[in-house]
């Protein structure tokens, strides 16, 4: 099973209730598509903060996931932090893509971009999180 197909297999209901699209994954790289829907906007039409954390951080635990040591039991977001850098509207594509920065026996530490189709940042996410055991 390829790491995207393991990721598409999983069972993410939140991911999917905001409508997120995993279209690539290798264990240095996982990207995912969500469009921006007037439910996860704020009153000026924009998407919400909460839903760009939300996106990064489904990204970042399936990043995880398939870069889990055998023996492991699953994960778990430690930490997380926003940038939030430029506005998406409604209607628009945001894609997050997601890089590690350490991955280690006991956590994982990954960075995701999160742009517009455009190529216009909307934010930079870093979250670490823990390989429990």
């Amino acid at each position: 099973m390829t790491p995207l197909e393991k990721i598409n297999s999983l069972k993410m209901p939140f991911a999917e209730l905001k409508g997120v699209s995993f279209t690539e994954a290798s264990q240095d790289k996982v990207v995912a598509r969500m469009t921006v829907r007037a439910d996860l906007c704020t009153l000026g039409h924009l998407l919400h903060g909460g839903a760009v954390m939300a996106l990064a951080d489904s990204v970042g635990a399936a990043a995880t996931v398939i870069n889990l040591p055998e023996d492991a039991k699953g994960t778990t977001t430690l930490e997380s932090k926003t940038n939030f850098i430029g506005p998406a509207r409604e209607g628009s594509t945001v894609i997050a893509t997601a890089t590690p920065i350490h991955r280690g026996r006991r956590t994982q530490v990954w960075q995701t971009r999160l742009e517009t189709a455009e190529g216009k940042l909307v934010a930079i996410v870093t979250q670490t999180q823990m390989v429990l055991v």
